[in-house]
Formats: structure tokens, sequence, C-alpha cells
């Protein structure tokens, strides 16, 4: 495969993919290192979701997953390379891939079992990155993010959910109380992690459709959302003290599902 050089207006504008607000405006995103881009191009939901391959001089021998898209993969250099890169050490592997496009009605016509994720302005790019692989493992058909939320396209999550982006429709919301309330009039029954619930394991009879919201790594659920909710659900500890004040926002997330999903 023969690799074209990437022009130096091409580098600059995918350099500003680091920044949020390029990103949105361009509906864009960066992506490093051999393992998330290959998983990103595995899953691609089509070929125009792909803008470009960039593949440092070196590392040609290892990307034989490139070679399906010819014309969209480049050469890059050394020092592109750490331009690009928002690693200490680069892989010399980049894909510039174009964000979902959300429809705007989801769960509306959903037939049988359904899950839904939502995430109450969870901060740490790789708890979001991390549940929405969880989420991707577990089956669950969407994830919702709240306007406090990460960015889903921040080269953390995208790191931490190990390509798994485009394995999952997801999409943020200016209020996620009134994305909620739409579910829920759609049948769905909100499931809440919260200190103050029920231990989940007392509950055996699940709703058939499901939204799980998991809150702030620091104040839990909002007020205004725990207001809605029709489960409020604790994981309990072991001992008679908790030795932490709670668990990882993702943790909690992952142990929820496998009940909420394997009851």
């Amino acid at each position: 495969m023969k690799l074209v050089a990437l022009t130096k207006a091409r580098l600059r504008d995918f350099v500003k993919l680091h920044q949020k607000k390029f990103r949105d405006s361009e509906g864009l995103f960066l992506a490093e290192g051999l393992r998330t881009v290959r998983e990103l191009c595995q899953n691609l939901p089509d070929g125009e979701a792909l803008l470009a391959l960039l593949i440092r001089e070196d590392e040609t021998d290892v990307a034989h997953f490139a070679f399906p898209y010819e014309g969209k993969v480049f050469s890059v250099t050394e020092k592109e390379c750490s331009q690009l890169a928002q690693t200490s050490t680069p892989q010399g592997i980049f894909g510039v891939f174009r964000q979902q496009c959300p429809n705007g009605d989801e769960g509306k016509d959903k037939q049988g079992r359904s899950l839904i994720i939502a995430l109450d302005d969870v901060q740490d790019p790789g708890n979001v990155g991390t549940i929405l692989r969880t989420a991707v493992w577990f089956g669950a058909d969407a994830m919702i993010c709240s306007a406090g939320t990460a960015d889903r396209y921040n080269a953390k999550v995208v790191r931490s959910c190990a390509g798994s982006i485009f394995a999952l429709r997801h999409y943020g919301v200016e209020s996620l109380g009134h994305e909620l309330h739409r579910l829920r009039k759609l049948g769905y029954a909100l499931v809440c992690s919260s200190l103050d619930g029920k231990d989940f394991r007392e509950l055996t009879d699940w709703p058939e459709k499901m939204v799980l919201a998991i809150g702030n790594e620091a104040k839990g659920i909002s007020e205004s959302i725990k207001a809605q909710a029709d489960f409020l659900l604790r994981i309990p500890h072991t001992g008679a003290q908790a030795r932490v004040e709670s668990l990882n926002a993702s943790v909690s997330a992952a142990i929820l599902m496998e009940r909420l999903v394997l009851r």
C-alpha cells in the first residue's frame, strides 16, 4: 500500500481536533494508538465514518487493517506524530473519524427488553470511556450524557473505551431530566445508583425496559434526577463498616449492568 504524505494544511486541521470546540464544529474526532484505531475501523457504521488514517513510516508493517482504506491513508513524520499525539509516547498510528449523528428518538418503538445508560455529570473521562465500553459488553442499546458529563470524544474517553465508541449509540442532551421524562413516557423505568437506595440484591422483579443512571463521582445522582427514579439501588459493602466512602462510578455501573442484564 502506497502512503501519501499528509499536507501541512490537513495536519493543522487535525491538530485542532485536540480542542472540543473544533471537534464539535467539524463533527470529527481524533483517535490514537494501534488498538484503538484498529477497533474503531472494525466497528465503522459506514465507509464515510473514516476520514483519514495517519501512519508513521516505521509503523506500516503493523497497519494491515488499513489496507481496505487505500486513498484515505497518509504517512506522517516523527515530528508530525508529536503534534498529533496526546500521549507522552506516540504510537505512530492515528485516525480521524466522523462523530455519530443521533437520531433524536432513542427508545421509540423499542420492543422487548432494553437497557439505556444515562450519565449524570460523570466528569472523569476515564470513567465515561470505561462505562461506554462496559455498556457495549452488556448489550445496552444506548448511552445518554448530560451537559456536565465529560465530552465523549475527548482523547482519554476514546482511549478508555478502546475504540468501541462506534459500537453503541450515544448522545448528549442539554437537559437530562427532560430526556429521562421522555423515556419514562415510552415505558422505561428509571433506576438510579444511590447510597440512599435499597440493596440491589433484594430486587428480583425487574421491568423489561430500564434506564440506569450513574451519578457524579463526588455528588452522586442529582436531586432532580433522583426525584424521577422508579428504583434507588445501592451496592452494599462487606463488613460492619465501610472502609471507603464509595465505589468508583465505572465499577458501580459495571456491577449494576451485570445484574440488570443477566437477571
